[in-house]
C-alpha cells in the first residue's frame, strides 16, 4: 500500500499548482474544496468514533469536582458498562458526529483554502508555507470550524454528562435548552473554545505539517508512508492539546453549567472557580494523562485519513 501511494503522490504533490486556463482553474477548485469537505468528513467521523468512550470519560471528570486518575477512569468506564450496557459508552457520539462531521469537513477543507490563499500572498504558491503562515492558516482553519459548528459541542457535551433519561436525543437538547435556559445558552462557553482552538488547531497542524516537510527535506521521498503520518498526526496532537488544555476543561464547565449543578459565570470566574476549589494544576490539567492517551491517536487517525482520501480522490479524478 505504502509504494502504490507514494507512486500516486509522486506525480500528484499535495501542494502542487499546476498554472490553468481560468474556466479550468475554477472546476480544479470546485473538485479540490469538495474532495477536502469528503476527505475531512470522513477523517473526523473515524477519529472520534475510535476513541469515543475516553472522550466521554474525560468530559465526565471535567465538568465535576471529581479528582482524576487513570485508575477512576478506567472505574468509571467498567461500572458505566456493567450498568448500562457496551453501547453506553458510545452515549452522545451521535452528537458528536452531527458536530464532527461538519466541523472536520470544514476544518480541513479551510486549512487547504487558507494555505493557497496565504501562499499567494507571501509568494510561495505550489510550495510548503513558511513557519509563521503555517501556523496561521491551521489557526483560521480551526476558528473557522468552530464557530460554524459551536452549537453542536456544547449539545454533544450536555449528552455525555447526563443521563439518557433527561435528554432523548439531538434535538431534546436543542429544544429543553431553547425553553428552560434560552437560546444563547447554545453559544456559552464560546470564548474559551475559540481561544483554546486558535493554539491547538493552529500547533496541530503546524507540527504535522512540519514534520511532513522535514520529512520531505531528509528522507528523499516525496511523501510519508501511512504508519509515519499516524506518528506525525499523533505528536501535532500531543502538541496541541496540552497548549491548549486549560481552556478545554473552562469550557466544558461553562457548557454543562445548566446540568451540573454550577452556576453560569464569565471565562475569568469560572477559572477562578477551579483554581479555588480543586487548585490550578488538578484543577486545570484535570484528566490530561487521558488526553495524552486518545489525543494524539483521534489526531493521528484523522490526519492519515485525510492525506490518504486526498491522494486516493486525486487519483481517481486523474
Amino acid at each position: 500500500m505504502g509504494n502504490g501511494v507514494q507512486e500516486g503522490s509522486v506525480r500528484l504533490r499535495e501542494d502542487a499548482e499546476p498554472v490553468l486556463s481560468g474556466a479550468a482553474s475554477a472546476k480544479r477548485d470546485h473538485r479540490q474544496v469538495l474532495s477536502s469537505l469528503l476527505s475531512g468528513a470522513l477523517a473526523g467521523a473515524l477519529a472520534k468514533t475510535a476513541v469515543a468512550p475516553l472522550d466521554r470519560t474525560k468530559i465526565i471528570f471535567q465538568v465535576s469536582s471529581k479528582r482524576f486518575s487513570a485508575k477512576e477512569a478506567f472505574r468509571l468506564l467498567y461500572f458505566t458498562y456493567l450498568n448500562e450496557g457496551f453501547l453506553s459508552l458510545w452515549r452522545g457520539n451521535s452528537a458528536t458526529m452531527v458536530r464532527v462531521i461538519p466541523y472536520a469537513a470544514i476544518q480541513f477543507s479551510a486549512h487547504e483554502e487558507y494555505k493557497r490563499v496565504l501562499g499567494h500572498y507571501y509568494g510561495f504558491r505550489g510550495e510548503a508555507l513558511p513557519p509563521w503562515p503555517r501556523l496561521l492558516a491551521g489557526a483560521l482553519a480551526g476558528t473557522t470550524a468552530a464557530s460554524l459548528t459551536y452549537p453542536l459541542d456544547l449539545v454533544r457535551a450536555r449528552m455525555a454528562v447526563t443521563p439518557k433519561e433527561m435528554y432523548g436525543n439531538i434535538f431534546h437538547v436543542f429544544i429543553r435548552i431553547s425553553r428552560e435556559e434560552g437560546l444563547k445558552t447554545l453559544y456559552f462557553g464560546f470564548i474559551p473554545t475559540v481561544l483554546g482552538v486558535i493554539p491547538y488547531a493552529g500547533l496541530s497542524f503546524f507540527t504535522y505539517e512540519s514534520l511532513k516537510s522535514l520529512h520531505r527535506e531528509y528522507s528523499g521521498r516525496p511523501q510519508p508512508y501511512p504508519f509515519e503520518r499516524m506518528v506525525f498526526g499523533a505528536c501535532a496532537g500531543l502538541i496541541g492539546q496540552s497548549a491548549s488544555y486549560p481552556l478545554d476543561v473552562v469550557r466544558r464547565r461553562m457548557q454543562t453549567a445548566g446540568v451540573t449543578g454550577h452556576q453560569h459565570g464569565s471565562i475569568l470566574s469560572t477559572l477562578r472557580s477551579i483554581v479555588r476549589e480543586e487548585g490550578a494544576v488538578r484543577g486545570l490539567y484535570k484528566g490530561l494523562s487521558m488526553n495524552w492517551l486518545k489525543g494524539p491517536i483521534a489526531v493521528g487517525i484523522s490526519f492519515t485519513t485525510f492525506d490518504l482520501m486526498q491522494i486516493l480522490l486525486r487519483r481517481l479524478q486523474s
